[in-house]
């Protein structure tokens, strides 16, 4: 695929992240796609997409991308991330804040599809501003 499909690839992903659609976000990935993040790394169903779906419940997370950068196979994208924390989260409970951070991830394309994701975010600029 061309820099310029795989840099469409990954904004598709961010449309379907952030409409919480995540039978649309699960097909653009290969059946054994890989992840990584903050909360850990694991194939996409299995770890993944539980945790999705929790932190888009509980954060309504909606990333907006800066910037994405594609080099054949690989794509970078450096977004802003903002939530509002209005649904208990791993035995944590809601404070009703909202939060803005930076975060990024690496993709991996095979096939037209996404293989591998990497992510980094800022989790201690979240948890700062949704501390009660």
């Amino acid at each position: 695929m061309s820099d310029s499909a795989n840099k469409q690839l990954v904004t598709q992903y961010v449309a379907a992240f952030n409409a919480g659609d995540f039978t649309r976000l699960r097909a653009l990935f290969t059946a054994d796609a890989e992840i990584q993040g903050v909360l850990g790394w694991g194939n996409i169903d299995e770890m993944a997409m539980p945790v999705w779906r929790d932190l888009h419940a509980a954060y309504g997370i909606e990333l907006t991308i800066e910037d994405l950068v594609a080099e054949g196979e690989r794509v970078a994208a450096r977004y802003i991330e903002r939530g509002t924390f209005r649904a208990a989260f791993r035995g944590t409970a809601p404070t009703g804040k909202s939060y803005e951070l930076l975060a990024m991830e690496w993709f991996e394309m095979k096939d037209g599809k996404i293989r591998r994701r990497w992510g980094a975010r800022d989790s201690a600029a979240m948890n700062r501003q949704l501390s009660a």
